[in-house]
């Protein structure tokens, strides 16, 4: 009874086959792929790893750039009941090593750019760009039948934290989290059939492969991906009629706004604006919607835990509500609790936990981080929010980027959102340093635009803040350190200057 009551990650592109089969579901580079192209495809990667000698339950590393082989390399896993383990392309050495192993990886999929990274010994089959790999043998199409029935409990992949306070840790994800959370961002975020999407971020993430590009696919949108998030190339798609909708992280907004073309491109073809990954300054959010008065502003929180999408805030609840990151989608659960875990009041600050059949089913060979992170029935987040009376959240920061000034603590998104104020603030993360007064130490770390000081900065705060909350010193940097989906790394910010 299994089979007719289950559904999996890969069924979605099946579905638009049957409905839509000549539409075109995927453009990368060069290629198109029609959605019986792509579901036939699928159905030949899911035959040639299993080709391999794996069986269903072993896992896969994916390790490339993005491409149309990427997504299908994923996809062939789903429906081969392999779980995949995306792998950040910037990942080396003991970072990438610690993944590959500690997942007990089988084989890697990998660019040939990128395999020589890979630690030594380990099977690898190239996804493209080589005779032997899994696009070239997607030319010749393959039956598949699997080994059994896959259900919905069943892993399909093992999604890695980005690892900003600790090493990464891999959410153990099913196909009936993921099918979930793919309806959630269907209802959540408006995604239609007539929709054009472009998918710039890393596919390795779990926002632009979970929230944007597969419940995409599934409701049969035609699908553009970019290698990265080029602002040329987006402005081309969107003045060409080819691209409607774009997913960033506010870093990647900021990136655009600020470029020399922004102001000059009739960008008026572009309907939806989607952020998330990190929290979008309200300063810089005001000045993209001056910029585009019709474009419909979309802000997507969570976590790769739960899929990853927890709370969206619809472009039609901004106003009166900038900070806030939304309400609750279909399939989410959450609250606002201390730290003994009791529910707190609306309007108080608190961890902010869930519960939702998207919903990670622990961390992979961690008992100890899945006890602690999985306990009094709730996930908890580890983000320090804040909800009101109408059920909406704001995200007040990471517990564990809370500054403890002086025996008060600080939220660090508030003075972030006051120095974006100032014309001389490209970007800013502020983090807190060990003092031996304060205990830490309010510290902006600014890329400036522009020439500023570090008086006038700290000025400027002084004069919307109070003052324990303005920063007790400035350090200017070329960039700020960040993951390849936007999210500044304020570990490793914290690290460099502490030791400096």
């Amino acid at each position: 009874m299994t089979a007719v009551r289950s559904n999996t990650v890969d069924a979605g592109v099946r579905s638009s086959a049957r409905r839509t089969p000549d539409r075109t579901a995927v453009r990368y580079a060069d290629r198109t792929w029609s959605y019986a192209e792509l579901d036939a495809a699928v159905t030949t990667a899911a035959a040639v790893l299993t080709g391999h000698g794996l069986r269903p339950g072993e896992r896969v590393a994916s390790y490339g750039h993005n491409s149309d082989a990427y997504l299908i390399g994923f996809l062939g896993c789903a429906r081969a009941g392999l779980v995949h383990v995306p792998v950040n392309q910037n990942l080396t050495g003991d970072d990438l090593a610690y993944i590959i192993e500690q997942s007990g990886s089988a084989l890697v999929l990998a660019d040939p750019d990128l395999a020589p990274r890979l630690p030594a010994g380990l099977p690898v089959r190239p996804l493209r760009d080589a005779d032997d790999s899994l696009l070239t043998e997607l030319r010749t199409s393959r039956s598949f039948t699997p080994e059994r029935e896959l259900g919905t409990e069943d892993l399909v992949q093992l999604l890695y934290t980005s690892g900003t306070t600790a090493l990464p840790k891999g959410a153990m994800m099913t196909h009936r989290a993921l099918v979930h959370e793919y309806v959630s961002a269907v209802a959540a975020l408006d995604l239609r059939e007539t929709d054009r999407p472009v998918h710039a971020l890393p596919l390795y993430h779990s926002a632009q492969m979970h929230v944007f590009l597969l419940p995409y696919l599934a409701v049969g949108a035609e699908n553009t991906i970019l290698d990265a998030p080029d602002a040329t190339r987006i402005f081309d798609l969107v003045e060409a009629g080819r691209a409607d909708s774009l997913f960033a992280p506010p870093t990647v907004w900021i990136g655009l706004s600020n470029h020399p073309e922004f102001a000059t491109r009739d960008l008026g073809a572009l309907r939806k604006a989607y952020y998330g990954a990190s929290i979008m300054p309200v300063p810089v959010l005001e000045r993209l919607r001056e910029r585009l008065p019709g474009l419909g502003f979309y802000n997507c929180f969570g976590q790769s835990e739960i899929g990853p999408l927890a709370t969206v805030l619809g472009p039609d609840e901004h106003e009166g509500r900038m900070d806030s990151c939304g309400r609750t989608v279909l399939f989410v659960e959450a609250k606002v609790v201390d730290k003994s875990g009791k529910e707190v009041a609306d309007g108080t600050a608190g961890e902010i936990v869930y519960r939702s059949p998207q919903l990670c089913e622990g961390y992979w060979d961690k008992p100890e981080e899945t006890e602690e992170a999985f306990r009094d029935g709730w996930f908890h987040s580890g983000d320090l929010a804040v909800r009101d009376a109408e059920g909406y959240f704001t995200v007040v920061d990471r517990v564990k980027d809370v500054i403890n000034s002086g025996g008060v603590l600080v939220a660090s998104r508030q003075v972030e959102d006051v120095l974006y104020t100032h014309p001389a603030v490209a970007e800013t993360a502020v983090i807190g340093l060990p003092d031996e007064r304060w205990i830490e130490a309010v510290t902006a770390v600014v890329v400036a635009r522009g020439e500023v000081t570090d008086a006038e900065l700290i000025d400027h705060a002084r004069e919307k803040l109070a003052h324990f909350k303005a920063p007790k010193k400035v350090l200017f940097v070329d960039e700020l350190p960040r993951n390849a989906s936007g999210k500044i790394l304020k570990r490793e910010l914290r690290d460099r200057f502490t030791s400096s």
